[in-house]
């Protein structure tokens, strides 16, 4: 499962919590798994509580921000009026799942856009150039997965929505693995999470004081556009072929 999961900007870390869990609970996970104690190891029936405990007490996400999560979390349940979601749904391709992944391939290249992919992540990995990663590189590394993806595949696609989504990805890496004041974060942590979608306690990381607020999403998203450096039009043109297959597509 993904490691920047539990939806798009919040999403960091696959498998976050029902009960009291902790990062020592960490355990490898197999199918549609949470890693950590902090959701149900089966990574199904997640409520909107469960989201909102677990983000809090894992990630120190305020509750606004959780309960938007959780919102569009339950859009990739296919039960009509759902009030939960799974895991494996957030991986539903073109629901909340997108192309230019960080970290994974596109569906229409591999079949698996949950699977973490060596390739797509070196990609990115090339451009976190100093022990710090900045807005910049975060900036730099998700518009060169555009590039790559737009490039490679024929059926690419990414809505309005998906872009703020991936935009919200890097603000995530940034925000909640480093430090908001300074809107960096340390290299080894972000790698870590990654390449062992395990939250970074073994190499110094501890849960940040601050809490994260919708504004701090919304302010990061915007500073990520302004660090891309390309014009509304240019990144029209990435997201062109956005309407078939849904409306929502991440």
């Amino acid at each position: 499962m993904r490691s920047t999961c539990l939806v798009a900007a919040a999403t960091l870390v696959v498998g976050l919590v029902r009960g009291q869990g902790a990062v020592e609970d960490w355990h490898p996970p197999t199918t549609g798994d949470a890693n950590h104690g902090y959701l149900p190891h089966t990574g199904k029936g997640i409520q909107l509580n469960d989201t909102v405990h677990a983000l809090g007490v894992a990630l120190n996400i305020d509750e606004e921000v959780a309960t938007n999560l959780f919102g569009f979390a339950i859009t990739t349940n296919p039960e009509p009026n759902a009030t939960e979601f799974s895991l494996e749904n957030l991986g539903r391709h073109n629901v909340l799942e997108h192309d230019a992944s960080l970290s994974r391939a596109d569906f229409a290249i591999t079949g698996d856009s949950v699977s973490f992919n060596r390739t797509v992540y070196d990609e990115t990995r090339s451009y976190w150039k100093t022990d710090t990663i900045t807005v910049q590189q975060a900036a730099d590394a998700r518009l060169a997965r555009y590039t790559t993806s737009q490039a490679t595949n024929p059926d690419y696609s990414m809505s309005s929505l998906g872009d703020q989504f991936s935009a919200g990805e890097s603000v995530a890496y940034l925000f909640i693995l480093g430090d908001i004041a300074t809107q960096t974060a340390p290299r080894k942590f972000v790698e870590y999470l990654f390449e062992n979608e395990k939250l970074p306690t073994e190499v110094g990381w501890k849960r940040s004081d601050h809490v994260f607020t919708w504004e701090n999403l919304q302010t990061g998203i915007q500073m990520i556009y302004n660090a891309t450096g390309t014009t509304a039009e240019a990144m029209q043109k990435m997201r062109r072929r956005e309407i078939h297959g849904g409306s929502l597509r991440y």
